[in-house]
């Protein structure tokens, strides 16, 4: 069950990673054993998955973000060219969906040579039919943080949750 807070304690980790266990007691005015033993269970029930960096892509050179939908003949349900997708190491994400395209894959590379390298490898992939790319001109937004407000509204609609 999830509960005010554990989600007090998922709105702070996902804006700061870093953050010691000593000051997430402090700021929830707890003792740091039990903020331990709640993050421990959240973990241990996969709503929390890991903890990463966040890297300023252009910064390293990496100027080129593309999201590329990909059309397969896979069968109804099936997601091997997916996981395929997946293995590529200049992909950052894939999603299976629905619609006109199978999947929508995101990637930031170097330039268009890079992208146009990639787009070529994926060409290479049994069953891939179609692709098509659209280029970011410039990212306004992009966090992979989920609101805590939109869980409240959840737990207050519908009692306890997980």
């Amino acid at each position: 069950m999830i509960d005010k807070i554990d989600l007090r304690i998922l709105n702070i980790i996902q804006n700061n990673g870093k953050i010691s266990n000593a000051e997430l007691a402090r700021q929830l005015n707890m003792a740091p054993s039990g903020i331990l033993e709640r993050v421990r269970k959240l973990e241990k029930r996969g709503i929390i998955e890991g903890y990463e960096v966040r890297l300023n892509s252009a910064k390293l050179g990496l100027t080129v973000t593309a999201f590329i939908h990909i059309l397969t003949t896979d069968s109804v349900g099936s997601t091997k060219i997916g996981e395929k997708l997946a293995e590529f190491p200049e992909v950052q994400e894939v999603h299976w969906i629905a619609g006109d395209y199978n999947y929508l894959v995101k990637t930031t590379l170097k330039d268009a040579s890079d992208l146009r390298g990639l787009l070529k490898k994926f060409g290479l992939i049994k069953g891939l039919s179609d692709t098509r790319t659209t280029l970011v001109l410039e990212t306004v937004k992009e966090r992979q943080t989920i609101p805590t407000q939109q869980l409240t509204r959840y737990l207050n609609s519908n009692g306890s949750h997980a």
